[in-house]
């Protein structure tokens, strides 16, 4: 059988306790991954016991508290705190989620906070996206027409706007590229360099089913590859992760629909 183990630099140590809530009634240890590039040791989890009166109940506000009064030196992304920006992606627990949507109350035991899995870590808990960002301008994500642009905005229907926007308000036009769906997805993390992941496939289709866009061929023409868009293998870790309640893994599959209707 064959035995795998990270590299020795890779292996991540425990780091420093400490203790921000001595006499507090309510407190809460939270075990975060430290990482910096700078000082070429191996990444660490440090513990932060806090008083969990000092701040909201967000994982996030919970950072935030650690990050503002306990050390300074942790570093994150986070810009809305209400679910929009995607900036505070992470994982939690367990499971990629966005930090300020995630209670506190929801975990039991010690909150474990690592980066989104199987993407480069630039400090701490701030993945390296510029990949993934450039993945997603390969699919160009805008509009593309041929015919002269009306005098105003081009309309749509109501069934129109639904198709991107879904009857539920959970359409692929509400995808917030956090990247919580690509990086849960076992296919994404072997095939990061071709596979494209759920979640620029997701907004692939966000184009292709846009009754305005008038490129649906260039954009088929664009995914129709063995590794950008048949790696997924439908696992739906995807749909699971998402954080918005998108369904990635059905986007995926209405491309391959097309694809199929398009050579018969």
């Amino acid at each position: 059988m064959a035995e795998f183990t990270l590299p020795k630099n890779s292996k991540i140590k425990p780091g420093r306790k400490v203790d921000a809530a001595k006499g507090a009634k309510r407190k809460k240890t939270f075990k975060v991954y430290r990482y910096d590039p700078e000082d070429k040791q191996n990444p660490r989890l440090d513990e932060f016991t806090i008083d969990l009166d000092q701040c909201g109940p967000m994982v996030l506000d919970a950072i935030i508290h650690i990050k503002n009064d306990i050390d300074s030196t942790l570093t994150f992304r986070r810009s809305c705190r209400e679910g929009i920006c995607g900036s505070c992606a992470m994982n939690i627990d367990g499971r990629n989620t966005l930090a300020c949507l995630k209670p506190i109350a929801e975990v039991s035991g010690d909150v474990k906070i690592t980066p989104l899995p199987h993407m480069p870590v630039v400090k701490d808990l701030v993945p390296d996206l510029n990949h993934a960002y450039a993945q997603y301008a390969s699919v160009e994500p805008w509009m593309k027409t041929e015919t002269p642009a009306p005098t105003r905005e081009r309309l749509q229907s109501p069934e129109d706007a639904d198709r991107l926007n879904g009857t539920d308000g959970k359409g692929p036009s509400g995808c917030i590229l956090c990247f919580c769906c690509s990086t849960s997805c076992p296919s994404y993390w072997w095939n990061p360099d071709k596979f494209l992941g759920p979640a620029i496939l997701l907004n692939a289709w966000r184009w292709i089913t846009d009754t305005r866009d008038e490129a649906t061929g260039e954009r088929l023409d664009q995914l129709d590859d063995a590794f950008k868009l048949y790696r997924c293998h439908t696992i739906m870790n995807c749909t699971n992760a998402c954080p918005k309640d998108l369904n990635p893994a059905k986007s995926i599959a209405e491309i391959k629909k097309l694809m199929v209707e398009r050579q018969t």
